[in-house]
């Protein structure tokens, strides 16, 4: 499948925010957003091109893909799914992301971002419901219970990222460091979700 190699905090000063794709680096000093709050590119610290509608709203789209990790295709694809569910189609939209094997290992605090937690699934680290699973984009119903394989406890990532961890940083989640293994526990509702975007733009731009 095709993926995006280049840097991702390139992707980070494109949206001129954090989108926490590079794991701890980006609660660092280190981070290029710190220093270089613009584009990327030859002209991107003197470009002062006004935005249109529809630029905002791209935007605004890159920005919730880039997040979590998606090609175009995969995107347009979740969008008609939520689309065709009852309730506001922006916010089905966020809830069926954070509904992703990968999103979840992620929050749960058992990678340091959702490029590492796709990593570590496609690898058969982890296992949802007691049965092996390496899809990242398989999706969670409530009740599911994600742990760590057995022959895959002492992987130093997984240790080193848990440490970032609260108790019960998600309401709709709950983690068991002691046997690395959580709960999604219900689909978040919008407003509890961390993701400092407007899905709305979202349905206006693919509503034109």
């Amino acid at each position: 499948m095709a993926r995006y190699t280049d840097s991702v905090c390139k992707l980070c000063r494109r949206e001129r925010q954090k989108l926490f794709l590079k794991g701890q680096k980006c609660f660092t000093e280190k981070c290029p957003i710190e220093s270089r709050n613009y584009p990327p590119g030859q002209h991107g610290l003197n470009r002062r091109t006004k935005i249109s509608e529809y630029g905002v709203q791209l935007r605004e789209k890159q920005k919730i893909k880039r997040m979590y990790g998606l090609l175009e295709t995969q995107f347009k694809n979740y969008f008609e799914k939520a689309n065709r569910q009852k309730g506001r189609t922006g916010e089905n939209l966020i809830k069926l992301l954070e509904s992703r094997l990968d999103n979840v290992v992620y929050r749960l605090g058992f990678a340091a971002s959702r490029r590492q937690a796709r990593q570590l699934i496609r690898h058969r680290h982890f296992m949802v419901n007691d049965r092996l699973v390496d899809i990242p984009s398989y999706i969670l119903t409530p009740g599911d219970i994600v742990k760590v394989r057995e022959k895959s406890k002492k992987l130093d990532a997984i240790h080193n990222s848990l440490k970032r961890v609260k108790d019960s940083m998600y309401s709709w989640l709950t983690v068991d460091k002691a046997n690395l293994a959580g709960t999604f526990v219900q689909v978040p509702e919008r407003a509890d979700v961390p993701l400092n975007a407007n899905e709305q733009l979202v349905v206006e731009l693919y509503s034109k």
